[in-house]
């Protein structure tokens, strides 16, 4: 099927950060995205891993209705009932003891950066501030984050490397432990890279990084912005591991499209936040709390996670068929759960275009990879759907290989 899509969104007056794609949604229902010409699309993006519930959630509209005729905001000076609600939800199925609530992913890194060095300058030991993250990792946009991240593509511009920071290989635990010393403070990682290409962690090196951190009196730190909340196929994906962290930043899924986003950290790691030392203007208003209830509420339902679990496993079994079949496009299968990333031979933003020339859109990914993030209750018949479209978009890609050898030939 031709793509028919509305005509790009006027930028003249927008930041030029974006190399958008020529499609503009005015309404999604569930899995589907409408185009303001009417166009259908199966979304496996998810706003990259946020709708986590699908689009126009019944449940979620309910409480921004509710809670916007009430009251949206008010300053964090005050009690907001519905943050000790989500809170109470969070810490009740985490390790965590503590949350404090933030708008996005990297107001949770950074919260969670100041959190682990503070804590170790309340402990008498401020020359602890290293912050060892990995290659390929993804945290967010501020200079923290981006910096906690390393990758130059994301530096470059912003003037020098902040001091602080320090990188280890992604799966190598051993030069890991030679990076620790007196001046480390914390690891950081994400349990499932999403960005840096779908990379998943071995069970056992987050037990072993989990010992050295104990070993060493460091704080570990997850990211569990895109591969929490579900995705996996349980709540958090560190509990595959059982190698819970000291501090976990979440985001995405919290809100199901709203922005919110949390830090949440045990009684211990946050011991040197004392009152002053942080805080949001808008972090934790009531509209928020509001939807992140709803939206958690309907997260941590057993049958929601069983479903996961079943959708990934049969996207795993029909991936790793048509990397099969099409050995040309495909190279490898990655991920977890729901988080699934497919490594290609061909250019991923010329698949991505074979994807939504059928109609299916998937986000892209470090690597050469591209990210399938579908909606948690995608269906069955969904997802078959989906795979047919991707097939489609292999037989697409593969037919570009083939003219590009004829014409080098």
């Amino acid at each position: 099927m031709a793509e028919t899509s509305a005509p790009p969104v006027p930028s003249d007056h927008i930041m030029g950060v974006y190399a958008r794609a020529p499609l503009a949604f005015e309404r999604g229902e569930g899995a589907r995205l409408y185009t303001t010409d009417g166009e259908a699309y199966l979304d496996c993006m998810a706003g990259i891993a946020v709708t986590a519930l699908g689009h126009s959630h019944p449940k979620l509209v309910q409480a921004v209705k509710d809670q916007a005729e009430k009251l949206w905001h008010t300053s964090n000076i005050f009690c907001i009932p519905n943050q000790e609600t989500l809170a109470g939800l969070l810490t009740a199925h985490t390790f965590a003891d503590v949350c404090f609530f933030t708008n996005s992913g990297a107001e949770a890194i950074e919260c969670a950066i100041k959190t682990a060095r503070k804590y170790h300058w309340a402990k008498g030991a401020p020359e602890r501030i290293d912050i060892i993250g990995f290659d390929g990792s993804f945290h967010g946009r501020t200079l923290a984050a981006v910096n906690a991240s390393g990758n130059t593509s994301y530096l470059e511009g912003f003037g020098p490397p902040m001091p602080g920071f320090v990188h280890a290989q992604f799966g190598d635990v051993e030069a890991l432990r030679a990076l620790v010393g007196s001046t480390t403070a914390a690891i950081i990682l994400e349990p499932v890279q999403g960005e840096g290409g779908a990379r998943s962690w071995p069970d056992a090196d987050l037990r072993a990084i989990r010992q050295l951190c104990d070993q060493t009196g460091t704080l570990l730190i997850y990211d569990e912005i895109q591969c929490g909340l579900g995705r996996t196929g349980k709540l958090f994906a560190y509990e595959w591991a059982d190698a819970p962290p000291d501090i976990m930043a979440v985001a995405k899924a919290l809100g199901g499209g709203f922005p919110v986003g949390a830090c949440l950290a045990t009684i211990e790691a946050a011991s040197g936040m004392t009152p002053g030392s942080h805080g949001s203007t808008y972090g934790g208003n009531p509209l928020a709390m509001a939807v992140g209830v709803a939206s958690v509420e309907e997260l941590v339902k057993p049958e929601l996670l069983a479903h996961v679990r079943e959708v990934a496993g049969y996207f795993n079994q029909q991936l790793t068929g048509l990397k099969d079949r099409f050995p040309d496009v495909v190279v490898d299968i990655r991920g977890k759960g729901m988080l699934i990333g497919v490594k290609l031979a061909t250019p991923n933003r010329e698949f991505m275009q074979h994807a939504r020339d059928q109609h299916l859109l998937i986000a892209g990914g470090g690597d050469n990879c591209v990210r399938l993030l579908p909606p948690l209750n995608l269906t069955l018949d969904e997802a078959r759907e989906a795979m047919g479209l991707l097939e489609r978009a292999c037989e697409a890609a593969q037919a570009t290989v083939a003219n590009e050898r004829v014409g080098a030939a």
